[in-house]
């Protein structure tokens, strides 16, 4: 459904700071997949997300869906098939619009717009099904703005506009780690609700190893803008934290010693 085929991508090209952040990389995703993506800082994990969804493109190789080459396309293209969270929760929503309006632009990502009225009671009607279940009684607050709500309540919206026109693939950047642990599992729990619901291709960027291994049903590893590790189906569900930190080294030849893994 999504392939990336031999992309490489650096940054500040020509100088003393030039980084390789992807290096040949090819790897696919199916429908329904849902996919972790570990790896040390800098190993390119966010830089894959933001080729995906065309913030950058590759120096070299192709970005495809469904077998429709979508390399040079803009992120506005992309928008229409794509689904992104954000690790920050301010990111996904306008703090000055409300609820209704944050979800009324986010039903008519890619699709021409004209005039006429802005939310129709359908929608609302839609919108407040939706928002139920969450379980956060955001159902109730349709014209508060989505500046007041906390941050755990505008990640969980976030996770609902991204997934509401039903995309090909949701890209999730580590989107539950400014979260609290409470917080987090509930966002968590909603995340694999939708991912059920609606069957799509899902990668999910996470610093959290145990979270990496109790969701989804697949596992990449990355460093230094390689991919080092990929498992998946039963493999994957008998793995443990320390089988990936031996892994790791085994890989790259180096200790996994990033804090932000290891308190995890």
């Amino acid at each position: 459904m999504l392939e990336l085929r031999n992309v490489s991508l650096s940054f500040n090209r020509g100088s003393v700071n030039q980084k390789e952040a992807l290096r040949d990389v090819s790897v696919s995703f199916h429908k329904g997949d849902f996919v972790t993506v570990i790896g040390s800082n800098g190993a390119g994990k966010s830089t894959l997300l933001n080729i995906i969804a065309g913030v950058y493109l590759p120096d070299s190789g192709n970005v495809s869906v469904e077998g429709q080459d979508i390399t040079q396309w803009a992120d506005y293209r992309r928008a229409k098939f794509l689904g992104r969270v954000f690790q920050d929760p301010m990111k996904g929503t306008a703090s000055n619009m409300m609820i209704e309006e944050n979800l009324a632009m986010a039903y008519r990502r890619g699709r021409k717009r004209g005039l006429g009225w802005g939310i129709t009671h359908k929608e609302r009607e839609l919108y407040r099904g939706l928002l139920k279940n969450l379980g956060l009684g955001l159902e109730d607050r349709l014209k508060t703005k989505a500046g007041l709500l906390s941050g755990g309540q505008r990640q969980a919206l976030t996770l609902v506009m991204a997934s509401l026109v039903e995309p090909k693939a949701l890209l999730l950047d580590e989107h539950t780690a400014a979260l609290d642990p409470k917080t987090a599992m509930r966002v968590m729990e909603l995340t694999e609700e939708v991912v059920k619901q609606y069957n799509m291709a899902t990668i999910m960027v996470t610093h959290n190893m145990k979270d990496a291994l109790r969701y989804g049903n697949r596992l990449l590893m990355m460093h230094e803008g390689r991919m080092i590790l990929d498992i998946s189906g039963q493999e994957k569900k008998n793995y443990k934290v320390s089988d990936l930190l031996q892994m790791f080294e085994r890989a790259s030849g180096n200790e996994f010693v990033e804090d932000r893994f290891l308190l995890s």
